[in-house]
């Protein structure tokens, strides 16, 4: 199963009390999953833990269940009969006098979620409307099967709107994250380059409206239009300023909070802002997201819901299962676009993806973002940066440090700390910030985080952002327009010199 589907099943099985059977509450549920993560031998693969309400589990429950581990002195093992797992639903095996297993339909149960989030008959409607098409990449993960019974069986596109929705153990040797890089086959068909800046030599009349991809277990999307590509902070910050497009938000009179990780750009901010609804920005991790979401039922403390939330890591999701749900996504976009066409008439051009997100940008302005991740780097080479960045910028003296010769000025630097606004947990050394200034007067930043540090080396990450207000400027490129920010930030934390790389393995 998707890992929201999981999520979407434990919280069904929560609220019935059991499921249709009545038995067996869901306390919470285990997801196996290679995730964003290639598969096949010798490659990461994982365990994860969704507690009753959907959400991942949190820093209370999995520092308890690490103190458990301390006190294990045994194990058993149990000796069970083979479960049919493609059995009749409501097939149910009997491990043990008081255990059994019962195959139920994820599909529906998933299904039924989404469509308490969104108007299927309308959907299906626009889905057929001249000149619109999709094209969605499972990339071989286990969200394709979820897609073709949404898409294909329930919305009625045709089966060609899918590609690599088939689940293979390996990804078919692709790598399951739905980027610029690993996502190419998608890219070039909604006609775009690698750096995700359109491809002139082709006719966007010719290509699908709508594009869209899923990493290894689901959660994870990208989007882009013909010829667009959509950042995943600019899409979050779309699907809050359109929440009337989506019933899931509408019917309540709209959204109660929004949240993004802080590497994230801060384009979802700027609208929470102009449209009054709280928002946080929290460490990187979707379990900080969960308390957000749980907060009256578990905390009884303020009722954040409907709540929409996301990272720049191409995850977006909200509180109908409190998980990243990648398909979420891409309907929360039909459901935008479905709206934006209300009143476009046969043989009339669609307002297209583009076209809603360039408005966008020329009412709140434009955010450039990307990621340069430079992957396999020596630990202590790593660690080397991170130690320069908080001894010479945030603890040391910044207003000493000259503009650059392209008028990039280093404002200030802090490290980002977290104190949860819902149980009062306190989170630390969660990313190290550079603050600047433009020449224009615009602010910008560079985040750097470490992950994955271990034998095989580090992962540095570094974010660049820069606001641009001036509506001319927001044609360009995002790495072109981030180049000189880039520049100046890599030069101050002595990149080369610190790690030996003259170049990010991979940008997004």
């Amino acid at each position: 199963m998707s890992t929201p589907a999981v999520s979407a099943v434990i919280r069904r099985r929560k609220a019935d009390g059991g499921g249709e059977d009545g038995e067996g509450i869901a306390q919470g549920g285990i997801v196996l999953t290679a995730s964003h993560n290639p598969g096949g031998p010798g490659e990461d693969f994982g365990i994860k833990y969704n507690e009753g309400l959907g959400q991942p589990a949190g820093e209370e429950f999995t520092d308890a269940l690490y103190d458990k581990t301390l006190e294990i002195s045994s194990y058993k093992s149990l000796n069970s009969p083979d479960i049919d797992l493609s059995a009749s639903i409501g097939t149910q095996y009997q491990l043990t006098s008081t255990s059994t297993v019962t195959i139920i339909d994820p599909f529906e149960i998933y299904l039924n979620t989404l469509k308490s989030c969104f108007a299927f008959d309308q959907l299906r409607k626009f889905g057929a409307k001249e000149g619109f098409s999709m094209l969605f990449d499972g990339m071989h993960g286990a969200g394709g099967p979820f897609a073709k019974r949404v898409l294909v069986d329930e919305l009625g596109l045709p089966e060609s709107s899918l590609m690599r929705c088939n689940p293979l153990s390996d990804f078919g040797g692709c790598h399951p994250d739905p980027n610029l890089t690993y996502a190419s086959e998608l890219v070039k068909k909604m006609g775009l380059l690698s750096d995700g800046s359109a491809d002139t030599s082709l006719d966007t009349s010719t290509l699908p409206a709508l594009g869209a991809a899923n990493d290894g277990d689901g959660d994870r999307n990208l989007i882009a239009g013909a010829g667009f590509f959509v950042t995943p902070s600019d899409s979050m910050a779309l699907i809050a300023d359109n929440w009337e497009s989506i019933p899931q938000f509408a019917r309540v009179g709209g959204l109660n909070g929004v949240a993004r990780s802080m590497p994230s750009s801060a384009a979802l901010d700027v609208v929470a802002e102009a449209r009054d609804i709280p928002c946080f920005v929290t460490p990187t991790g979707w379990k900080f997201f969960g308390n957000l979401m749980s907060s009256k039922e578990s905390f009884d403390g303020k009722d954040y819901g409907p709540f929409l939330c996301g990272e720049e890591s191409f995850g977006t999701g909200s509180d109908h299962v409190r998980e990243k749900d990648g398909l979420w996504a891409v309907l929360a976009w039909m459901s935008i676009l479905s709206k934006a066409n209300e009143e476009i008439g046969d043989g009339e051009a669609l307002v297209g993806v583009a076209d809603i997100v360039t408005k966008h940008w020329a009412k709140y302005g434009r955010h450039y973002y990307c990621r340069y991740d430079y992957e396999g780097v020596d630990s202590d080479d790593a660690n080397k940066v991170m130690d320069t960045i908080r001894e010479s910028f945030v603890n040391g003296d910044t207003s000493s440090i000259a503009v650059s010769d392209s008028g990039v000025k280093l404002v200030n630097a802090v490290e980002f700390g977290y104190t949860d606004p819902v149980d009062g947990s306190q989170t630390s050394n969660q990313g190290l910030i550079l603050n600047f200034e433009l020449s224009s007067g615009d602010p910008a930043r560079a985040v750097f985080r470490l992950s994955g540090t271990g034998s095989s080396g580090a992962t540095i990450r570094m974010y660049l952002e820069q606001f641009e207000k001036d509506p001319t400027k927001h044609d360009k490129s995002a790495p072109l327009a981030l180049m000189d920010l880039a520049e100046e930030a890599l030069n101050l934390v002595q990149m080369e010199k610190l790690t030996g790389r003259d170049a990010p393995t991979v940008i997004t």
